[in-house]
């Protein structure tokens, strides 16, 4: 395994939890703007649609895909500056 990789690991850990943070946050403040509601439903909520449950699910995700690539990303040409290699 490549030095870069491993150390990029440790990296790599600490900005998925780091990503994971910010893409919470912002999907509670897109929720807020597009449901006007402060907590977006769970699929268990009795009291909310079917509709809105999986909308609501649907930008949760784009927004954490969105988010962890562009962490990702940025972590790796970041390695890659620092040690001149890419970590994959």
């Amino acid at each position: 395994m490549k030095a870069s990789k491993v150390a990029y690991k440790p990296v790599g850990l600490a900005l998925g939890a780091g990503a994971g943070l910010l893409a919470g946050a912002l999907f509670k403040e897109v929720w807020k703007l597009a449901g006007h509601q402060d907590d977006a439903p769970d699929a268990t909520d009795e009291d909310r649609r079917w509709r809105e449950i999986l909308i609501a699910a649907a930008i949760q995700g784009a927004i954490f895909a969105l988010v962890k690539a562009a962490v990702q990303r940025s972590g790796a040409v970041a390695v890659r500056r620092v040690s001149g290699t890419w970590p994959a």
